[in-house]
């Protein structure tokens, strides 16, 4: 099936590369340099898939109708990149998990691969934004390419981390218990990353919770039952942990580990 895209890009990082990816295998892509010629554009409801990949400069300003990524901090780091996939609009009528997967894979592939070059990402604050259908294999693909980042920026070592599973748990719990599989809910991934720490907030389109409400998974009476041990090894894992009052929102933040001599 064709989707269309739009690329935002203000150094051609990587309109180009992915305009030829994405045509060649029939989809429709508009690709912009100019955020004056983004806010400019009425339509957005009609693509599938928007991409942003801007700096700092690019994004304070811009406001493309919640598709673009906005700096929440007034505060200017030397060098900030933005970068968002925003997959709200696409049509869940002819959902196919698969066919997502395989577009958001190709986009955050090849950033990690070609544009994310650890020599590059010395001093830099970046933001990271994801909007996508409710999918474990979306997810799957967001947490690694994550992981990668916070690596890269010197956060954490893969291997010495407890991260990833941290990470997991909370996207699952938004897959599972916020949007109950429902792939016409959204959930929202937003990780802010400078080497010295990473926040991430993960919010779903569920109810919520009381987190106050769920069983003290080291009772004893609760030795057997599963609920609770996810929220217990993210409040482990992570330096902060807060969720919304709702209940659908939660942030959590890992600092930077302490350098080996």
């Amino acid at each position: 099936m064709q989707r269309r895209i739009l690329i935002i890009d203000d150094h051609d990082d990587l309109a180009t590369a992915l305009d030829e990816v994405f045509t060649a295998v029939g989809h429709s892509v508009t690709t912009l340099t100019s955020r004056i010629d983004a806010l400019d554009i009425k339509n957005l409801d009609t693509y599938d898939l928007v991409i942003t990949d801007l700096d700092v400069q690019s994004v304070r300003n811009l406001n493309l109708n919640g598709h673009a990524p906005t700096l929440i901090s007034d505060e200017t780091p030397e060098h900030i990149k933005a970068f968002k996939v925003s997959a709200a609009n696409f049509t869940r009528s002819e959902f196919e998990e698969t066919e997502l997967k395989d577009i958001v894979a190709t986009v955050l592939d090849y950033k990690a691969r070609h544009i994310d070059k650890k020599e590059s990402m010395q001093d830099l604050h970046e933001l990271i934004e994801l909007e996508v259908p409710t999918a474990l294999s979306l997810m799957h693909i967001v947490l690694e390419y994550l992981m990668k980042r916070v690596e890269k920026l010197g956060v954490v070592k893969s291997e010495q981390s407890n991260l990833f599973v941290a990470l997991d748990e909370a996207f699952v719990n938004a897959v599972k218990h916020g949007n109950k599989f429902d792939t016409k809910k959204l959930v929202r991934i937003t990780a802010e990353v400078s080497g010295a720490e990473a926040r991430f907030t993960i919010e779903d389109e569920g109810e919520g919770f009381d987190v106050n409400s769920i069983p003290d998974p080291l009772d004893p009476e609760n030795l057997f039952k599963t609920s609770g041990r996810g929220v217990l090894f993210i409040y482990n894992i992570m330096d902060e942990v807060k969720y919304n009052e709702r209940g659908n929102r939660l942030t959590m933040v890992k600092r930077s580990e302490p350098k080996q001599c």
